[in-house]
């Protein structure tokens, strides 16, 4: 379709804004040859002039797959998002095989076992978006052609990493089954505290934001029962880390440094530490 045809006069478009990102507004001139700008009008009756991008029918505000959308582009992916989220509270949107997630910042009753259960076995799209879709996919290959398979999970702090890590391991430890007494997914977690005393640090949107990257890898049996997991640092963000909070650890100048030095050591540990007769 030609450049004329697709601005004609009453085409809904976004305009870039200083305070809402982008503003819905509508042309009030078709596009004509030579034409250096476009007549627009605002939803609050203002007028402006630019080259704004092309909006999207309302029937695909709330889709659940971005690669659907008629026009893909940022204003688009953004106002559908905030759709979703606002208007039926959901966090999760697919956009192809990458899932969109975002951080409601308080807990939604969407990670029970009913819900991991009603996944289990499912194809990726059958379902609405979810964290849980994008595991059982992962492990459903994994089973099928027996070949190791991988989830990047990346954003910017305070997004929801940990926290999405820590659900796609929950849904591997109970569709895989572990093996041991007590849950691969604990053992795995129970590392973090020690990891993220060295390596977080608080920004403008997360006091505890992790400041490296985590590998977490998840051994399988040949019946797919999870039998180990390792989790690996690579990736430390050494330009944040800028001083020490009091005297370095290392420098041990009487018992009481070196025993809260101890202390701090063993604070991944759920019970107090006891030494030479004192907690």
């Amino acid at each position: 379709m030609g450049f004329p045809r697709l601005f004609l006069q009453g085409t809904r478009v976004w305009i870039p804004d200083c305070l809402e990102v982008w503003k819905s507004a509508e042309l009030t001139r078709g596009y004509e040859e030579g034409d250096s700008f476009l007549h627009l009008r605002l939803e609050d009756g203002s007028v402006r002039q630019g080259l704004p991008f092309l909006r999207n029918p309302d029937y695909l505000s709330g889709e659940n797959d971005l690669v659907a959308l008629s026009y893909l582009h940022e204003p688009a992916v953004l106002h559908t998002l905030r759709a979703r989220f606002l208007e039926t509270n959901t966090i999760y949107t697919y956009c192809g095989i990458i899932l969109v997630a975002i951080n409601p910042y308080k807990q939604l009753p969407i990670y029970e076992e009913p819900v991991i259960y009603a996944y289990s076995d499912q194809n990726m799209g059958d379902m609405d978006p979810h964290i849980f879709a994008v595991a059982e996919d992962a492990y459903k290959q994994m089973s099928r052609n027996n070949k190791n398979q991988s989830l990047i999970i990346s954003g910017e702090s305070g997004a929801g990493k940990t926290a999405s890590a820590k659900y796609a391991m929950r849904y591997f430890a109970l569709v895989g089954g572990s093996l041991g007494d007590s849950s691969m997914e604990e053992k795995v977690l129970a590392s973090s505290p020690i990891m993220e005393a060295f390596g977080n640090a608080k920004t403008t949107r997360n006091d505890n934001s992790s400041r490296f990257g985590k590998y977490v890898e998840i051994c399988f049996s040949h019946e797919y029962h999870i039998v180990g997991a390792a989790m690996k640092t690579y990736l430390l963000e050494k330009s944040r880390l800028t001083f020490q909070v009091g005297p370095p650890l290392w420098v041990v100048q009487s018992w009481e440094a070196a025993r809260l030095g101890w202390a701090l050591y063993r604070t991944s540990q759920t019970r107090a530490v006891e030494m030479d007769g004192r907690t």
